[in-house]
Parts: structure tokens; sequence; C-alpha cells
């Protein structure tokens, strides 16, 4: 019995010396770690003196007043800007720039959140950082304006000459000044309004793809300008035969035509005869699938393996479907490189980074590539202009400037097709590029191109340089 009781005693002094150990490494070399974790509700304590998220005019999207965190744009950018708060934690452009944006000592110890913690700063506090975003108050507004309130989807608008992001709006969307409020309905509705379709939705992109595969088959010169296609209204490849939308059979037509009128047939005898490794090679050049390195978390584009790919496959692909599933921004970048003479920028967030007693930091825009030559780029760019002038994309045609354009319907099982519109103006001269997409919504020519139209309107009017 003395024994056992000997045996219990050692059990209880080694669970007690194990704990003991775990607390000093937790405390002692994990203390940093833990202290600058992006989310963690205790961070948001310090709200008072945390810094502002500015958009690239100068105005406030996110600041403090007092002890309330306010968010001056409201829904039209709550998924982008995301939010801070001591009880839910922080997410999007407040969770990834929390570093910036944290008040601390002034020092530059720790923050001062952890005075909660028992941990109080020795000095007199600072203020947080600033950063200026290349989001535009006015242009998002304009956007959420714009996009139907009762829809399921998302918008991106681009400069293509810097790769600035200058909205992204989604549906549906919350009000992050009322997130305590709302926050016991938003974490449970169906329709997942925190989530952030713009940079994280993954859709299949239909016909919008086909921007990339004429680009691949121009500039590989796997066919030319001249070359017609016939279109009965199938096409049938290893035995997998491929059809139009209610079974429309476009005829004989230029590729400008086959592009235009959007023929699946045509495009699927395009696929299969650029080939396995040219379509591939022209998905990476493109970056599809590739870490996009913004300031917030993009999800990858999915794209099947290339050894697995069939010609059946293949055919599917070059219309933007089978295995394919990328997300707005995306598309919007697929838009920016054509309307940018076949050069690549990669997309912007952030302006300018003010940290809090440091110099301030410009970003520069970056150039990621060049896909296609500026020839390619022309071609494709008057094939877009052909969609909006006589094709699928007439919804999208504005009276005193010329768009360019491209019109996406995409099934998916489970629902109605998901309606795309890729588009960008002025034609001769781009400054904008909106990518749209509503999910179960039908065709682009008819959802999604008139949304498009108006954001044009608008943005080109306030974004006149």
């Amino acid at each position: 019995m003395r024994q056992r009781i000997v045996y219990l005693t050692y059990a209880f002094v080694l669970i007690f010396l194990a704990l003991a150990a775990q607390l000093a490494h937790v405390q002692l070399v994990e203390r940093a770690a833990i202290e600058q974790r992006p989310g963690d509700p205790r961070r948001a304590q310090g709200v008072e003196h945390r810094g502002e998220l500015m958009d690239a005019s100068g105005l406030a999207l996110a600041q403090s007043k007092g002890s309330r965190r306010v968010y001056d744009v409201g829904p039209a950018l709550a998924q982008v800007i995301g939010y801070s708060s001591s009880v839910y934690g922080e997410s999007g452009l407040e969770s990834a720039l929390d570093s910036i944006l944290t008040p601390h000592d002034a020092a530059g110890d720790a923050p001062l959140s952890f005075a909660a913690l028992g941990r109080q700063p020795e000095r007199q506090s600072i203020h947080g950082g600033q950063v200026v975003l290349t989001l535009r108050k006015d242009i998002a507004l304009a956007v959420d304006q714009a996009l139907p309130q009762n829809i399921r989807g998302a918008v991106v608008v681009l400069d293509p000459r810097t790769g600035a992001v200058l909205a992204a709006v989604n549906r549906p969307t919350f009000d992050p000044n009322r997130l305590a409020m709302d926050w016991s309905k938003l974490h449970t509705r169906s329709d997942s309004p925190l989530f952030n379709r713009a940079f994280d939705g993954l859709y299949p992109p239909g016909s919008t793809f086909k921007m990339v595969t004429v680009s691949a088959a121009l500039d590989s010169g796997t066919v030319s300008l001249e070359d017609g296609f016939r279109d009965p209204g199938y096409f049938t490849v290893s035995g997998f035969t491929i059809h139009n939308a209610e079974e429309e059979a476009t005829g004989y037509q230029s590729l400008t035509g086959a592009f235009a009128l959007s023929s699946n047939v045509d495009f699927a005898q395009i696929g299969v005869k650029v080939g396995v490794d040219t379509f591939y090679d022209y998905l990476h050049r493109f970056r599809v699938g590739d870490d996009v390195a913004l300031s917030v978390p993009v999800s990858r584009d999915e794209v099947p393996a290339a050894n697995s790919v069939s010609d059946s496959e293949l055919a599917q692909m070059a219309f933007g479907q089978d295995g394919l599933a990328v997300t707005p921004l995306r598309m919007a970048l697929v838009g920016a490189t054509i309307a940018n003479n076949g050069v690549l920028m990669r997309p912007l967030l952030v302006k300018e980074f003010r940290p809090s007693g440091r110099a301030a930091v410009h970003t520069i825009p970056v150039v990621w590539g060049e896909p296609i030559s500026s020839r390619t780029a022309k071609s494709v760019r008057d094939m877009m202009i052909a969609v909006v002038k006589y094709g699928t994309g007439t919804a999208a045609r504005l009276s005193n400037v010329t768009v360019a354009g491209k019109t996406g319907t995409a099934t998916h099982p489970g629902g109605a097709p998901d309606a795309w519109f890729v588009c960008f103006a002025p034609a001769e001269a781009p400054r904008v590029v909106v990518a749209v997409v509503v999910e179960d919504a039908g065709y682009g020519g008819v959802a999604a191109a008139p949304i498009a139209r108006n954001i044009l309107a608008s943005t080109l009017a306030l974004y006149p340089e």
C-alpha cells in the first residue's frame, strides 16, 4: 500500500513538472508569437489607438472613434476590409495588416491590447500605423449600388495598367458596423455573407475562359484570324459529344465570329487542335492556379493535372468547363492582360504602408509576366469588341465609349448556370476592367452584362485619368 502511495506521489510530481515546463515554454518562448498572432480577439482591445485603413485618395475606410471601430463604407467592402472585434477577432485586411494597425507602447514593444492580460505598458502609448489602399471608396459605393441585393455573386474592378484593385464587392454582404448585433445570424446563414466570393469563390469560368483559349491558339500560331470553323451544333471527340446551349448551331464562322457568338463547338475543336501541352503552357503564362500573393488570402484556382487530361476533357476546358474553377479576381486579371497589351500586372491592394514611428513605404506596380504578344492582345481585344457590338454581350454597350467584353454561362451540378461577364473600357485605351459573376443566374449576356455596363458607366466617370 505504501509503495503504491509513493508511485502515485511520483506520478503527480511528474505531471506537475510537465505542466510547469509547458507553462514556462508558453510564457517565455512562445509569448512573442502569441502576442503578434492576427485574429486573436484580445488584440482588438486596443481599438481606441488602432490605426486607419484609408482608400487611395486618403478617405477613411476603417477608423477608431473612441472605443468603437467604424467602417465608413459599411457593407460595400465588408469582406475585403474585414472587421476587428474584441469578441469575434479579426478578418480581411484588418487581420492581414494587424501588425501595422495595432498600437504599441512608445518604445515599439508589446501591443496595447495585452494590457488586458495584466501586462501594462511602461511608457506612453502611441497610435497604430496607417495603410493607404488601392481601393476607391467612391467606386466601391457605385459598384455596391449597381449590384442587385437579392443575388449571390461578386464584382472585381481593376486598373489593368497597374494591377490596382479599385473595388471588390460581394453579395450577399453584411454591415461590419453591426457585427455584434448581427453575428448570431451571420455565421449561420446558408448564403454565407461573411464569405469573400470576389477572392475566395471558385467557379467554372464558362465561356469567359475562351479569352485564354483564343489567346493561346493565336499566340502559338495554331490558328489565325483568317481560319474558318464549322459548327453544326455538335462535336464528338473520344466518344464524348459537345453541344452548344439549347442545341444552337452557329454554322460557318470566322474565328472572330466563333468568339463573338461564343460557339462551344468551335472552341472545343480549337482546344483539341491547340493540344494539352500548349494549352497548359498558356495556363502557366497567365498564372492560372498560381498564388497571387495579395495582401489578403486568395483561393488558388483549381486546374486538373495535365497528365490526366483526355482530349474530350481538353475540349471542355477550352470553353471553361470540366475541372476548371477560378476566382472572379482571376478572370479580372485575364481581362486586364488583354487590355494591357499582353502584359499581366500583379494585383495590388496596398498603395502605401505608414508604420507608426517609421518612414512610409510606397508600393510600386509589378509586372507579373507577358503571357501573350501585344499583337495577339490586340486581336483578342478586337474580338471582345465584336462580342459587345453584335455577339452575346450587346447588353453591355455604352453610347459614348467602346466596350470590349466576353460573356460566360458556366454550368455546374445542382443549379442553373452561373452568369459571367468580363469587360474593359475604353477599348482603345483601357483604364478599367470589370469582372462580374452571378451565381445560378443563367446566361451571362442576360444576367451579368447589364450589371457590368452600369458599373463601367459609373466607374469611368469617377476614374477619368
